[in-house]
């Protein structure tokens, strides 16, 4: 039998259709769209090279050198690691600057955060005027570290302040407690502990959602308030509580204005509020030694970013997530 093989198929108009062509233009079009985007990124990114890396370049630069502000660029000498040799091994008000930080941040910060969470408590409930309450605790926060709050506060912590006038209401002897080198530095943490009004709106908003069904279930199974607050409430609030942890930890270290003003931009009574910032400051705008202050500033930030580093690291043994993944 003879075998026949079939025809190949003529190819149909459709099959032999070529590839539509871009249309003209197109990259063009996104050139300009990339181009339009630039322009309108362009005042963010002048400040950031203005404003913030180049200035940065400039003082990591200047911290090498012997720049007093006064003396001309072509009198700036090169010192190499010279600043950061006498910071750490010469200077005595660097180290004491350093542990009046330290106890500011260490005392102030917790009991901040902890005077927070307390009002948040108090506050996440349908009381007839709550939000009145909320907005006259979040008061002093707007005000920041603003010279006039700063005034205000050393005014009612002297000795004829408002202060004492209240303790004599009972009997007590108050004490020029803004000129006692015992006493300016607590006066200080009572402003910071004060304002503790930003961290307690970010608490508030981490108990809303905390579900009630486990406060019921809590409830169910006998826990205490108490049992409830530690198992439940701390627990889910976790994550909140590291975010305010590491931004109120940053704010504290860097405390200037209130420290300024009580001062008179000294650090006194005897150094005692001597923070490290009004330190920088006074090497660098009052004893014209912007070659130091600039070397003392790249210490500080280099401080600070290892101090979130160990916050970061350490938080995952201890926040925990709604998700049920540890970060």
């Amino acid at each position: 039998m003879a075998l026949t093989t079939a025809p190949n198929p003529t190819p149909s108009a459709d099959d032999t259709a070529p590839t539509p062509a871009k249309p003209r233009g197109s990259g063009r079009v996104r050139q300009r769209e990339g181009l339009a985007g630039y322009v309108f990124l362009s005042p963010w990114l002048i400040g950031l090279m203005g404003i913030t890396a180049i200035p940065m370049l400039l003082s990591l630069y200047l911290s090498f050198t012997n720049y007093d502000v006064l003396s001309d660029w072509s009198d700036v000498q090169w010192v190499g690691f010279a600043n950061y040799e006498r910071m750490f091994t010469s200077d005595p008000s660097y180290w004491h600057s350093v542990s009046v930080t330290l106890s500011f941040a260490l005392i102030a910060v917790p009991l901040k955060l902890a005077a927070a969470l307390g009002v948040a408590l108090l506050l996440n409930r349908a009381w007839r005027g709550v939000g009145l309450l909320r907005g006259l605790f979040y008061l002093p926060s707007l005000l920041g570290g603003s010279v006039a709050l700063a005034i205000v506060w050393v005014n009612m912590f002297n000795r004829d302040g408002a202060f004492n006038s209240f303790l004599d209401l009972f009997g007590i002897e108050g004490k020029p407690w803004v000129n006692d080198p015992d006493w300016a530095l607590e006066t200080l943490m009572v402003l910071a502990i004060w304002q503790f009004g930003a961290p307690m709106v970010i608490f508030l908003a981490g108990l809303k959602q905390v579900p009630t069904e486990l406060y019921e279930a809590a409830s169910v199974d006998g826990a205490s308030p108490w049992r409830q607050f530690v198992s439940v409430t701390l627990p889910m609030l976790s994550p909140v509580i590291f975010f305010n942890l590491v931004l109120e930890t940053i704010n504290g270290f860097q405390g200037f204005t209130a420290a300024f003003v009580l001062s008179n931009g000294t650090g006194g009574p005897v150094d005692s509020t001597l923070m490290y910032t009004l330190n920088l400051y006074i090497k660098g705008f009052t004893e014209l030694e912007m070659g130091y202050a600039s070397a003392m500033a790249w210490v500080f930030l280099l401080a600070i970013a290892l101090i979130t580093i160990v916050l970061f690291s350490t938080g995952r043994f201890w926040v925990h997530y709604s998700d049920g993944e540890d970060r």
